[in-house]
């Protein structure tokens, strides 16, 4: 048990929900937050409204926070969306500035908000969700699989900025994982029609791998192991999937990957 108070953001839904109900479980005093703040039905832990995308709001909800209980011990970045499976180029640079704005800077006005506090007390964790793609290339999904190495590089040179004040950053790196994250994609803004036939044939594979796939659970699990840990790691797998392509990604060669992603897609050679 871990008595301390956690801010995690998009937790209305999916791995952020299931994040913050396992951290209440285990003795934290939790605060989820979405766009649309509190919502019907009962929960575990209580929510404020925050759009990670503005940094106005950002800062009025850890105030809020820590005006209530002067400390955040727990940052749990996890807000995001992605785009639809489609070619790199039917997506404007306006659509691709705004799945930066959420995935990648959300968490940069976040910790910039959070850290101040966690460096007068000289403690603190800060966990981003990153995903497998921060390592590994995703056809058809090239701007989300983007913002995921930029998240994954971020945590890491942040890591190593922070660990002598006391404070460490961990990110999460899961594979597919069955939540309703897909209802919220957003489709391609400049579709064309080349690519039709093979955005529809990964959009499909795509959904049947989800199907089967682990459900957020087992990232809330890597999450609180994390936080509890007494030495945390920079990177943590979530789920076996993701643990076997970690080690592909390091040890296989190359061209092994490259031909692997391509299968699984289905995609031509």
């Amino acid at each position: 048990m871990k008595s301390g108070i956690a801010l995690v953001t998009g937790a209305s839904s999916g791995i952020g929900e299931a994040t913050a109900n396992l951290l209440t479980k285990a003795g934290y005093r939790v605060y989820g937050t979405s766009r649309r703040g509190a919502q019907a039905g009962p929960r575990t832990f209580e929510m404020l409204p925050l759009d990670v995308t503005s940094e106005a709001s950002v800062e009025a909800a850890v105030a809020e926070v820590l005006r209530l209980h002067n400390c955040i011990d727990l940052l749990v970045n996890n807000a995001g969306f992605g785009v639809a499976p489609a070619a790199a180029e039917e997506s404007s640079l306006d659509q691709a500035r705004a799945i930066f704005d959420t995935n990648f800077f959300g968490i940069v006005r976040m910790t910039r908000a959070v850290l101040p506090h966690m460096r007068q007390r000289g403690s603190g964790r800060i966990i981003n969700i990153g995903s497998v793609l921060g390592f590994l290339p995703m056809p058809y999904m090239a701007l989300y699989s983007a913002t995921k190495h930029a998240v994954a590089g971020y945590s890491e040179s942040l890591d190593h900025e922070l660990r002598t004040l006391g404070i460490r950053v961990s990110v999460i790196e899961p594979a597919y994982i069955k939540t309703p994250f897909d209802a919220n994609f957003i489709a391609p803004d400049v579709p064309l029609d080349e690519y039709r036939d093979v955005r529809t044939a990964v959009d499909k594979r795509v959904k049947e791998v989800v199907e089967g796939a682990d459900g957020p659970e087992v990232v809330a699990e890597t999450v609180l192991r994390a936080a509890l840990a007494a030495h945390p790691k920079l990177r943590y797998p979530a789920g076996g999937l993701a643990s076997r392509l970690r080690l592909l990604r390091r040890f296989a060669p190359v061209g092994l990957v490259d031909a692997g992603i391509r299968k699984d897609l289905r995609l031509t050679t």
